[in-house]
């Protein structure tokens, strides 16, 4: 009864996880509310646990056929082409408002520029899209980001100011979220999938490929506790200097929800350019619409001093976006018919 009992526990989280998601954002604020001075060591925390997210997202990525999901030139196209070409010149125009103040600049750059490559995966398949098709995209996504992201910083704040800040922590994240997670999830679906090599009395092959399933059935079962745990203490881990900063972060709220309001059309009108069908087009605007806050934020953390104010326009833009993307869940599906395809 045991394994039943577990599964019907999982299928009750995911069918929750919107109201978990922000059950875990409230506990983490009120954690860091109630013990200020838990906020470093929640923040030490932050890499970890974002790594075994990010280890179990990319578990779900059909390695096998990633070939095949690359092929798929059309949806491609439109995801990159509305994330590295349509985005940033909306960025552009939205990070003027606060272009006198270098470390909300900075901040709503790293954060605006950079296609997210996790939840939105989930909130993408809660509104009934193509959440398959944008996790075979998500390591293209993520390459593509990284090697932009200076380059869109060099031309939006000048190269003075890129100077100053250090490539280490860039690359340190390019490397322990990224590509140790993806190249682990690759190795265990290898051990997953492997048959036996021609003799049955292979055993440790099958040790192998049975070890390989379990813990990708482990991971898929921790996916919403990994996630609800990790903005819990990204949240608990910078709540108070978002209440010592407030009177700053207040610019950067209602410029997080234009960006939302004006992804919506841009992203539906790339998706019926493309002619995609309604699971591609919905997760054609969620991916337009959704950042990559929780990957940025450690190389936010890791800005000079006179930056430092950068981490929290970052999580600001978690809060302002969860919400938005409840509502997104809620309402997108009725702008996209069901039964219909862009012509």
């Amino acid at each position: 009864m045991e394994p039943v009992r577990t599964g019907t526990f999982v299928a009750w989280m995911k069918r929750r996880q919107i109201g978990l998601y922000l059950a875990a954002i409230v506990a983490g604020g009120a954690a860091g509310f109630l013990a200020p001075g838990s906020a470093a060591a929640l923040e030490l925390a932050i890499n970890p646990v974002l790594g075994l997210l990010l280890y179990a997202t990319f578990l779900g990525i059909p390695f096998a056929s990633l070939g095949q999901a690359v092929r798929d030139l059309r949806f491609m196209a439109a995801v990159l082409v509305l994330n590295f070409a349509v985005v940033p010149v909306v960025v552009f125009g939205l990070s003027r408002f606060v272009a006198n103040d270098q470390a909300l600049l900075v901040g709503m750059l790293l954060v605006l520029l950079t296609p997210c490559v996790d939840y939105v995966i989930v909130f993408t398949g809660l509104a009934g899209g193509a959440s398959n098709r944008l996790l075979a995209a998500a390591p293209v996504l993520m390459l593509a980001q990284m090697l932009l992201l200076p380059v869109y910083l060099l031309v939006f704040v000048g190269p003075g100011l890129v100077s100053a800040i250090d490539p280490a922590p860039f690359v340190q994240a390019l490397v322990g979220l990224i590509v140790v997670p993806l190249a682990l999830a690759a190795l265990t679906q290898w051990l997953a999938g492997r048959s036996l090599p021609g003799r049955e009395g292979d055993l440790p092959g099958v040790g192998r490929a049975v070890v390989g399933r379990r813990v990708m059935a482990v991971m898929a079962a921790l996916m919403v506790p990994l996630m609800m745990v990790t903005l819990a203490v990204v949240v608990g881990s910078q709540i108070t200097g978002v209440r010592s900063e407030l009177g700053s972060l207040v610019a950067v709220v209602p410029l997080y929800a234009a960006f939302l309001l004006v992804m919506v059309p841009l992203g539906l009108l790339a998706a019926r350019a493309a002619r995609l069908d309604a699971p591609a087009t919905l997760a054609v605007v969620f991916s337009g619409a959704t950042r990559n806050s929780l990957v940025v934020l450690p190389l936010a953390l890791a800005l000079p001093e006179p930056l430092a104010l950068a981490a929290l326009v970052v999580v600001t833009q978690t809060l302002v976006e969860l919400v938005g993307m409840v509502a997104l869940v809620r309402f997108l599906p009725g702008l996209v018919p069901a039964g219909a395809s862009a012509r």
